[in-house]
């Protein structure tokens, strides 16, 4: 398997201390935000900014290193996993997001109604429920009568 840096050459980016740990990063947290990115990087590289990991985030993208998803009413979020054609499952309560492979997949894996003149390459699906944590949380409080169970947080989903 490639390492980082040698993603990054192939890529045609300069390897940078900054580029490697936010791939590091996403490594151990898919789905993570701009502002998840610059938490887990504050220890390795304190003074890094928002603009700094924004920068680097927007390079990965462009060049096909990381996908950027942007569910309805959430900031945008990054993920290593490319190339393929998979789609997302977010949870209505605390927004956790999750991988869901195509049940078709080949992409585009909808075939749009009329195009308009464009050609379609790709279909972005995402399903939205509650996920089982949230699910739990609110049939306990149903049970105790307490209302508006507390969120948790994304990263301890499995």
């Amino acid at each position: 398997m490639d390492t980082d840096a040698e993603l990054l050459r192939t890529a045609g980016l300069r390897v940078t201390n900054p580029r490697l740990a936010v791939l590091r990063s996403l490594g151990t947290m898919p789905h993570a935000t701009a502002d998840d990115v610059l938490t887990a990087l504050a220890a390795e590289l304190p003074t890094t900014s928002h603009q700094a990991v924004y920068g680097v985030l927007g390079a990965l993208t462009g060049a096909g290193l990381v996908r950027r998803i942007e569910p309805a009413g959430s900031p945008a979020r990054y993920e290593r996993r490319t190339g393929d054609n998979h789609h997302h499952v977010v949870c209505t309560m605390c927004g956790a997001v999750q991988d869901v492979d195509c049940a078709v997949g080949h992409a585009p894996c909808l075939t749009p109604s009329e195009t308009h003149g464009f050609a379609v390459t790709t279909a972005e699906v995402t399903y939205w429920g509650i996920c089982e944590r949230c699910a739990a949380a609110e049939q306990s409080a149903a049970a105790d009568g307490t209302a508006n169970p507390v969120a948790h947080e994304q990263p301890e989903h499995p």
